[in-house]
């Protein structure tokens, strides 16, 4: 009969990363608040990023809370962001409300750019567009139904993006 302890005394005996010292599990002091252990609140928060890579295809999502997308595959879905980015190769279909759009590849849909849209001179927007700044890259393509966003409404919708946060 065999016992354990025979079996696996040689890695037993061996002390475990002999040359990687074991750094102590602590949490930084320079983002706790003064008096405190605990991070302040807006540093908590950190931008949250999503991209969709290459060859990647999001189909039938509604994304939220999120900071920034970029978008350099295929997404099918409803937005509610801060900052978007299509990437050369990349196309959007859906509905969309961001502070701020930069488009070099492709959108379909319907787009509200509540400060301002990009369109670079690969990129293509057709559909609904509401922005309340815009600037159009020669060679850019842009089609549908275009409107500019009442100041009022922009500065209603940025107060209730603050307090929603």
């Amino acid at each position: 009969m065999l016992q354990k302890d025979g079996f696996f005394r040689n890695r037993r005996d061996e002390p475990f990363r002999q040359n990687q010292p074991i750094a102590p599990a602590t949490v930084p002091s320079a983002t706790a608040a003064p008096g405190t252990s605990e991070p302040k609140m807006d540093e908590q928060r950190k931008e949250s990023k999503l991209v969709v890579g290459p060859d990647i295809k999001l189909k039938g999502v509604e994304i939220s809370d999120c900071d920034t997308l970029v978008v350099e595959g295929r997404v099918e879905a409803t937005l509610d962001s801060r900052i978007l980015e299509i990437a050369e190769n990349g196309v959007f279909q859906g509905t969309i409300a961001v502070d701020q759009a930069e488009i070099r590849g492709r959108f379909e849909g319907e787009i509200t750019v509540r400060k301002q849209l990009v369109i670079l001179g690969t990129g293509k927007v057709s559909g609904k567009v509401r922005y309340a700044k815009i600037k159009v890259e020669e060679g850019a393509e842009l089609s549908g139904d275009l409107a500019v966003l009442d100041k009022s409404a922009t500065a209603l919708a940025a107060t209730k993006r603050v307090a929603n946060a």
